[in-house]
């Protein structure tokens, strides 16, 4: 890259903005996602280098720029100069325009200059919209002249990483979170506990982190392929100190994303109380579970390897442990948000309130004489209270509540905002009560489910969500009315990591489907092309982060048939820009020795009694990887 500022004029002279209007069609050239509201091309580009300056009229505003400016540095080895004062040199412009939405942005490119307008979270928006439009080539980067006016569809723009099954350090975070940032994603949930782990110091309960935070063995293979289970005899834990955890929070914010924790109660408790078994639905007994007391089950009732004392289970499932309904219980709880609230500042907490098996409660002398004095019906409703009692500890700090959707169950918490995942019934239903909703169902929205066969795939936990299914969601439900729509907040993608043991494999299942979920999140409904986003957008984003070494599933090629005097002629578009294709139709497995395609090539006809063929090819990408082997029959 050279070391003087100049300008780079390509075309005419003048601006021709009324030449491409775009509102919401989206142009071959533009890889931006998720793709902008409206998009005013002009002729022409403008070179960014070093010596150039960006002005912004505030710290807050030259907090984004600084961001930006890192990125070029580490990306490019191009660096400019911020300041808070407008120079002669000054290339970007970036000031307040307090008549926008708080996450809307203008960004007008022209031959000259760069000028961006927004609130302090438009502006790193239209920032990151900035280093999707660079190009480089012979060693400068240019961005086209144009003009885009743009702003979420949704305010509530989510991902859900499990950190609780695996964990996962701090550097993996912030990785995930530049990530959800630089595709304009603005929600963190982090599932921070469960049956199989504690993940978060909590001072006054030292336990946590010392017996809860850690699990002997994990089990291999699917859930249910071995009975009893075949455990791998590795020790797998971790936990974040409280400083991490506000460093992860500040890390996130400076990148426009709220971090939202999630401390699950009243079920998925295994964990806590391998820690403090007194929290549990039995008397304790000389520091174990009252006699008889079965605590590892699964959701069928079955006994696992006559478990019969509390531990942080190695398996996953539905487990029968869950917290006793009485008042050390709930000072418990409460010193524990209390801790949780001063280190996130989140309007929102989550409290899960999901899969609550209710047996011990129907068996527990505790939980039915509190049933009884409260005057409760049945366990939903002491589920219910449960809720309700944990809302007005939150609300009288502050704070709002997220549970699952089975905080349904028994009454609804009254100012309590659902999270639906299963389908979208939950969340119809809350908001039909005028409860605020965000939508994550396991149909579209689980993205620990597979991206292809299970012979094909790495291990997954069941069904089948690809790319185009997480893209065709609109998280608002026709059944529902206009005014009731007002109460979906938005939209969340769930990553649980039962089968994800490592970081590499949690990006392969995160990436590129993330890039989906920023449209459904970002763009307005009749703004959505999926042929489009995969054809001309993803194959630009998927190489830039390989460039990145972000372990992403190389998705299928885009294949067109056509069919003249019935001959079938074969085209084949890679889904990473740059890859190789290799392929064969003769029935062999296709591999780096087959045909290398370099274009639209004619398929034989198949012989008398043949059926239709099968075209198999793999994707080779620009930094060697190679896709998974993909086949399709051409009739």
């Amino acid at each position: 890259m050279k070391k003087q500022f100049k300008f780079v004029i390509a075309g005419c002279l003048s601006i021709f903005f009324n030449i491409a209007l775009l509102y919401g069609q989206q142009g071959e050239s533009l890889s931006v996602v998720p793709y902008p509201l409206k998009v005013n091309m002009g002729t022409g580009n403008v070179e960014i280098g070093d010596g150039a300056l960006v002005f912004a009229e505030s710290a807050g505003l030259r907090k984004s720029a600084s961001l930006f400016n890192d990125y070029l540095k580490n990306r490019y080895h191009v660096n400019l100069g911020i300041s808070s004062q407008n120079q002669t040199n000054t290339l970007i412009s970036v000031s307040y325009d307090k008549n926008l939405d708080p996450e809307a942005y203008h960004l007008v490119v022209d031959q000259s200059k760069i000028e961006i307008k927004g609130g302090e979270a438009g502006v790193f928006y239209a920032f990151q919209t900035l280093l999707q439009l660079i190009e480089e080539s012979d060693g400068k980067l240019t961005v086209p002249v144009l003009e885009i006016d743009d702003k979420p569809e949704f305010g509530y723009r989510g991902l859900m990483i499990d950190v609780s099954r695996h964990f996962r350090t701090l550097d993996e975070m912030k990785q995930i979170v530049d990530l959800m940032a630089h595709f304009k994603l603005n929600r963190l949930h982090w599932h921070l506990t469960d049956d199989q782990g504690w993940r978060l110091e909590i001072k006054k309960y030292p336990k946590l982190t010392e017996i809860a935070a850690w699990r002997d063995e994990t089990i291999i293979g699917q859930y249910g392929d071995f009975k009893p289970f075949i455990y791998d005899g590795i020790k797998h834990g971790g936990y974040y100190t409280q400083e991490e955890a506000r460093e992860l929070v500040q890390y996130a914010a400076d990148r426009k994303i709220t971090v939202i924790p999630e401390i699950e109660l009243p079920g998925h408790t295994s964990a806590v109380l391998a820690a403090y078994p007194e929290l549990g639905s039995f008397e304790v007994k000389d520091g174990g579970v009252q006699k008889g007391t079965i605590v590892a089950k699964d959701e069928k009732g079955n006994l696992y390897n006559n478990e019969i004392y509390p531990k942080v289970p190695g398996y996953w499932g539905v487990l029968y442990n869950i917290y006793g309904p009485k008042e050390s219980t709930f000072r418990f709880l409460e010193d524990v948000l209390t801790e949780v609230m001063d280190i996130f500042p989140s309007e929102y907490i989550h409290i899960g309130g999901d899969e609550v098996p209710k047996d011990h409660w129907k068996t527990s002398a505790i939980a039915q004489d509190f049933i009884k004095k409260n005057k409760l019906k049945d366990e939903h409703e002491l589920q219910s209270f449960f809720i309700r009692r944990i809302e007005k500890f939150l609300n009288k700090n502050g704070r709002n509540l997220i549970g699952w959707d089975e905080i349904l169950e028994g009454g609804l918490a009254p100012n309590a905002t659902v999270m639906s995942w299963r389908g979208e019934a939950g969340g119809i239903e809350a908001a039909k009560m005028n409860h605020d909703v965000i939508m994550t169902p396991n149909s579209h929205m689980y993205i620990d489910h597979g991206q292809g066969s299970q012979a094909d795939e790495p291990l997954f936990i069941c069904c089948l969500l690809p790319l185009e299914k997480v893209y065709s969601y609109y998280p608002k439900p026709e059944s529902l009315t206009e005014e009731q729509q007002k109460h979906i907040l938005g939209v969340q993608a769930n990553m649980w990591t039962e089968y994800v043991p490592s970081f590499a494999k949690m990006q392969y299942m995160v990436f590129p489907r993330l890039l989906a979920l920023s449209e459904v999140a970002w763009m307005p409904k009749e703004n959505k092309d999926y042929d489009a986003f995969f054809t001309s957008r993803l194959p630009k984003r998927l190489a830039e982060l390989e460039y990145q070494e972000v372990n992403f599933r190389i998705p299928e090629a885009k294949i067109e048939i056509s069919d003249a005097d019935g001959k079938k002629f074969i085209k084949m578009t890679p889904s990473v820009k740059g890859s190789q294709i290799y392929y064969t139709y003769d029935g062999h497995q296709a591999d780096r020795t087959s045909q290398l395609y370099r274009g639209e090539f004619l398929m034989p006809t198949p012989g008398d009694g043949q059926g239709p063929l099968k075209l198999k090819y793999i994707i080779v990408t620009p930094s060697n990887r190679e896709s998974a082997v993909y086949s399709i029959e051409v009739k």
